[in-house]
């Protein structure tokens, strides 16, 4: 039995992403919850004939404690789209503050569940959401994921015309560090089964995969961001997780996790002088069973890349930690 709950399910992001968890066989119960409209998209979405068991709460008669007991799995993609010009730390003022309420009520209603943040900024979200499980005494570093996937799903799909692979998704392309331009690393040297990427393609692929956001915010002229492909890449890694919590072996994906909270992440942490850190994890039935480091063998650029995104992480993870101690008036 899996209750998989999506909070703030009314938007761009979490009505697709409620569409495709509805459609998953592997869910038996979802519930949806945002501040408005929430009944009305589960209405639509129950008229799809698939398992799933679906219920829409607003913030009344306590919608979020209904929404989030015996949940399993919790994905969050609430909070406010990102607007031309706008950058994911632009975000953050508003967004921190509904992370911050939603993940106490988390802490307060499912404890135990697998909780995938995808609200932006990530780098900045996941550590208020361990901050405030800490606060609570409920935090399980192994249980908290901040939800990088777009990010692999991008740098699949940039490169497929070198992969050669039909389906962009059978080529591995390990995508490291954070969730935001910069700390954003693809590992072209890492990708599996090998390839080449022709050297006067490489930066523009690197930028492509750190700046894919703003095509998308471009392209739709300032009427929303990328919103179809995070959906999707947010179902990809919530299906992942389930699969391993029942079962399933040799589940590898990237993910933002509490590096010494972790199996593995301890060596991560040395090497990069970071508490946060997408890498690659090996799920289990309790969440990150191993952090797997491959930084060793990077190339010079890639190095590069990794000295920028360090520093860049850095004061987004301190920043996060601060709004949860110091929050605003």
């Amino acid at each position: 039995m899996v209750k998989a709950v999506v909070l703030g399910a009314a938007g761009g992001i979490g009505q697709p992403l409620s569409l495709l968890l509805k459609a998953s066989p592997l869910i038996d119960e979802l519930a949806l919850y945002d501040v408005v409209n929430t009944p009305g998209v589960a209405a639509d979405l129950s008229h799809i004939s698939s398992v799933a068991k679906i219920t829409g709460y607003l913030p009344k008669e306590d919608g979020l404690k209904n929404a989030l007991t015996g949940a399993n799995v919790v994905v969050i993609p609430a909070g406010i789209p990102r607007k031309p010009g706008m950058t994911r730390d632009d975000l953050f003022k508003v967004n921190a503050g509904i992370v911050k309420t939603l993940v106490q009520g988390i802490a307060d209603f499912a404890p135990k569940a697998f909780v995938l943040v995808i609200s932006n900024p990530v780098n900045s979200t996941v550590p208020i959401a361990a901050e405030v499980l800490k606060a609570a005494g409920v935090f399980d570093a192994r249980r908290l994921f901040g939800v990088t996937t777009l990010d692999v799903v991008r740098a699949e799909t940039f490169t497929q015309e070198y992969s050669g692979k039909k389906n962009a998704s059978e080529a591995t392309v390990p995508v490291i560090g954070g969730h935001s331009g910069e700390t954003i690393v693809p590992l072209f040297s890492k990708v599996s089964p090998s390839f080449q990427i022709p050297a006067d393609r490489y930066e523009d692929l690197v930028k492509r995969v750190q700046f894919g956001g703003d095509e998308v915010v471009k392209a739709k002229d300032g009427a929303g961001s990328a919103t179809l492909s995070m959906a999707f890449a947010g179902f990809r890694f919530a299906e992942a997780v389930i699969k391993a919590s029942q079962g399933e072996k040799g589940i590898v994906e990237p993910t933002f996790v509490h590096l010494n909270g972790v199996p593995g992440g301890d060596e991560i942490a040395k090497a990069t002088g970071l508490d946060f850190f997408s890498t690659p994890v090996e799920l289990g039935r309790n969440g990150v069973e191993k952090a797997i480091n491959i930084l060793d063998g990077v190339t010079e650029r890639e190095q590069e890349l990794l000295k920028a995104c360090i520093d860049g992480l850095k004061g987004n993870i301190e920043k996060g930690v601060e709004f949860t101690k110091n929050p605003p008036k």
